[in-house]
């Protein structure tokens, strides 16, 4: 469990994170979203310690990593796992080598036990096939899936995943969702998600934390965003449909015009 109390980040008189405090859960896919600007990705960044609160705390499972001395830091990074926006693959290495590659950095097993790990994490994104394969040989989706097999091989506790369905189309966006959500209950991670995309809000959203303005607007699960009286929440779940009918309604009357 990853616990924040009163979090602030300022960037010279910028205030861009504002007193927020909040839990993110244990075995769940925990979502931050909001709108560009909102601080959701400030506030990824102080998590993983890119950057560093301006005030307040943040626990991993009751061990204050503000506080903690750079060696300490580095110790609990190892027990982190990242996915990025990009994928952020080694163009000049293989599917297997990639996913190795944080064997290779932090692990202690010999190479053929960092093989097996490697090729068993392979296994669990449905990639067998694809080991000595390079991410220019694959699709994106593919490559997506790469990056959360090596995202988990050194067995995370706690995973944070920046946009993981940009770039995706709409299918394997939701191949994308469910592997995070069952790799998240399967091991028992605390997963962490910046995401745009709505359909992964309604589809995994098991802890929902809604940013406006650096502020914690709301907060609860995907079952709840429909009775939500908060107008902010309502105005930013529903833009992206709304835009969507604005545009048809546009292309039919040009239809009807021709």
């Amino acid at each position: 469990m990853i616990e924040i109390n009163n979090l602030c980040k300022s960037f010279d008189d910028k205030d861009v994170l504002k007193n927020i405090s909040t839990t993110f859960e244990n075995g769940k896919t925990n979502l931050i979203i909001g709108q560009s600007g909102s601080g959701k990705t400030v506030l990824m960044k102080n998590l993983v310690g890119l950057l560093t609160p301006t005030q307040g705390t943040i626990l991993y499972d009751g061990r204050d990593f503000v506080a903690m001395t750079k060696k300490e830091k580095i110790l609990l990074r190892r027990e982190m796992g990242m996915i990025f926006q990009s994928a952020a693959l080694f163009d000049s290495l293989t599917v297997l080598e990639n996913v190795m590659f944080p064997l290779d950095m932090f692990s202690n097993m010999n190479y053929r036990e960092r093989v097996r790990r490697a090729q068993t994490c392979i296994d669990r994104v449905n990639l067998l096939g694809a080991e000595q394969k390079f991410p220019g040989e694959i699709s994106g989706g593919m490559q997506k899936r790469v990056a959360i097999a090596r995202a988990i091989a050194l067995n995370p506790k706690y995973l944070f995943c920046d946009e993981p369905n940009s770039g995706l189309d709409p299918k394997t966006s939701l191949v994308i969702d469910d592997l995070l959500h069952s790799i998240t209950q399967e091991y028992n991670i605390t997963t962490i998600i910046n995401t745009h995309d709505m359909n992964s809000v309604m589809g995994i959203g098991e802890n929902i934390i809604f940013i406006y303005q650096g502020e914690k607007e709301w907060q609860g699960q995907s079952k709840d965003i429909m009775t939500s009286t908060n107008e902010k929440l309502t105005d930013f779940i529903f833009a992206s449909d709304l835009l969507k009918r604005m545009k048809q309604s546009e292309m039919d009357r040009l239809h009807r015009q021709s």
